[in-house]
């Protein structure tokens, strides 16, 4: 088993061929510090504007268990977004691949491992709960608020500018949200469809031009995590909020499915919520 260390993407396993693990291989979580990113967008580590999390799940999870009998659940994993690390996404499918042909005593067993290994790539602590396969509790749900998408616009602009966000004088409390989002992943150019969620309380958004800056994204490359805050931090400065959430509700890809949250201290979200398409 290696050491967690965060490194740079030029040695990650994202992008490259992989052979899966048959045996528990916690070295395989492959952290990456969140500092890089956050400082473009002006965000200090000591001083976060947000509170947060990112709320994973994961589809494929399987091990053996004393008798080596296969078992199955969908775990769900939350980490704080004040953690110095996040996980990259690849190296987190082969970490829990790993467990498929490992004998475990217990779902307790495994979820305290999972805890313990994913706190120490991520720096700080993570929640791990597992569901059946067909657990209510993961059925589908509908975001609240008013959805922008029928909004009849020109759209020329397709790589985020927070040019487009436009405020008006009267004070409002509202809910919006769009299944327009896409970003791309910045090491493999895949791309990364999902929903996001705005509750605010402040200047009025114009609808039009928050849903003009939401396509924006469209081919521009980065982390999900990233991307939230990097909408995040745009509505803080253009509009000024009493308070805001902004939460994005990711498709799954290889199994896994991630949907951060980031939110002016007070604020949370309507957790937990898991759309259709994920």
């Amino acid at each position: 088993m290696t050491s967690h260390r965060p490194e740079t993407l030029e040695h990650a396993p994202l992008g490259r061929d992989s052979a899966y693990p048959e045996h528990y291989d916690a070295g395989l979580l492959y952290p990456i510090p969140r500092a890089a990113n956050r400082a473009p967008l002006g965000i200090s580590e000591e001083a976060l504007p947000f509170v947060g999390e990112d709320e994973w799940h994961a589809f494929e999870l399987s091990w053996l268990n004393a008798r080596g009998k296969p078992m199955v659940a969908v775990a769900r994993f939350r980490l704080p977004a004040d953690s110095p690390n996040l996980i990259e996404s690849k190296s987190w499918k082969l970490y829990l691949n790993s467990f498929n042909q490992t004998r475990l005593e217990s779902r307790e067993a495994l979820i305290a491992t999972l805890e313990a290994d994913l706190a120490a790539a991520a720096g700080a602590p993570v929640t791990v709960e597992l569901f059946g396969v067909d657990d209510a509790a993961l059925a589908p749900q509908r975001l609240p608020g008013d959805c922008l998408d029928d909004l009849d616009i020109e759209v020329n602009d397709y790589t985020p500018s927070a040019e487009h966000l436009v405020v008006g004088e009267a004070i409002v409390e509202e809910t919006l949200h769009s299944h327009l989002l896409k970003s791309n992943c910045p090491v493999t150019g895949q791309p990364d469809w999902g929903s996001v969620l705005i509750r605010y309380r402040g200047p009025r958004l114009d609808r039009e031009g928050l849903l003009r800056y939401l396509i924006s994204y469209r081919q521009h490359q980065d982390f999900h995590e990233h991307c939230v805050e990097h909408i995040f931090t745009d509505l803080l400065a253009r509009a000024r909020p009493e308070r805001l959430l902004v939460m994005a509700r990711y498709v799954r890809r290889g199994g896994l499915d991630i949907s951060p949250w980031r939110g002016t201290p007070g604020e949370t979200p309507p957790l937990p919520l898991r759309l259709a398409r994920q």
